[in-house]
């Protein structure tokens, strides 16, 4: 999903938000910092292989994942992060590693940070290295209907 789908698919669902465009940037950090966001508000999207499952773990930047936790939580017996050749086929049109947590939209679980919660708006990658959107985090999780739990390690 490129971002100009990404914005059609906001603006179908009446969702304000704000396009932050802003100079090449590949990790979570160096986005949230290219884009003058916080690290605890910048959403990164982690894909995750639990079992033979695809999902989507979104955290704050400056957080890391509990791979221990995700496994509970899934309930899979096998929990690992997946590589880069693994799912770029899963996001067409999106740059790889740029994914917006829209896993609602490619079929995919979506769990989210409850850390993420605690904030009014989430800003994450628009599906390039160099756009970022940002929105009020009700109206996220209103369209994407996430599983909220813990499993960063804080």
């Amino acid at each position: 999903m490129p971002e100009k789908k990404l914005k059609e698919f906001l603006d179908k669902n009446k969702i304000k938000y704000i396009s932050i465009k802003h100079s090449p940037a590949f990790t979570s950090q160096e986005v949230a910092q290219s884009a003058h966001i916080s690290g605890k508000n910048f959403a990164k999207t982690v894909i995750i292989k639990a079992d033979n499952k695809m999902v989507m773990a979104v955290l704050p930047a400056k957080l890391l994942i509990d791979i221990d936790k995700l496994k509970e939580i899934t309930g899979a017996e096998y929990v690992s992060f997946a590589s880069e050749h693994e799912f770029e086929k899963l996001f067409p049109g999106c740059e790889v590693g740029a994914m917006p947590p829209f896993g609602n939209i490619f079929n995919m679980d979506v769990y989210v940070a409850e850390a993420l919660t605690k904030d009014d708006e989430i800003a994450f990658n628009a599906g390039t290295h160099t756009e970022v959107i940002k929105l009020s985090y009700k109206d996220f999780e209103r369209l994407v209907k996430p599983k909220v739990v813990r499993f960063s390690l804080d």
